[in-house]
């Protein structure tokens, strides 16, 4: 199984907009490509950063179900992200292997 983890560090403005889009919008979305089967998003407590700082994660049973996503779904709905709010992120994207 692998865990694809999305780090996303906020401008504050921006922080609880992006938090209810998350949750009403892009993770359905995310979910519904039928290439995760289960996620999380978490919120860092002890970042370093400025801003707030989430991780949104996504478990896939095989490794090709991360690559069709990458290669069909991801391009638009990072574009999506992109759009609304350009600016007001960064974004560190992770692949990780279960292995125990």
């Amino acid at each position: 199984m692998f865990l694809y983890n999305v780090t996303l560090i906020l401008d504050d403005a921006a922080a609880e907009e992006w938090l209810k889009w998350m949750q009403d919008i892009h993770i359905p979305q995310v979910m519904a490509t039928g290439m995760f089967v289960s996620n999380r998003l978490l919120k860092v407590v002890d970042s370093p950063n400025e801003g707030v700082t989430y991780c949104a994660q996504y478990v896939a049973e095989i490794l090709e179900n991360y690559n069709k996503y990458q290669e069909i779904f991801a391009p638009a709905l990072q574009a999506e992200l992109n759009e609304r709010y350009k600016n007001r992120f960064v974004a560190y994207r992770s692949l990780m292997e279960f292995v125990g």
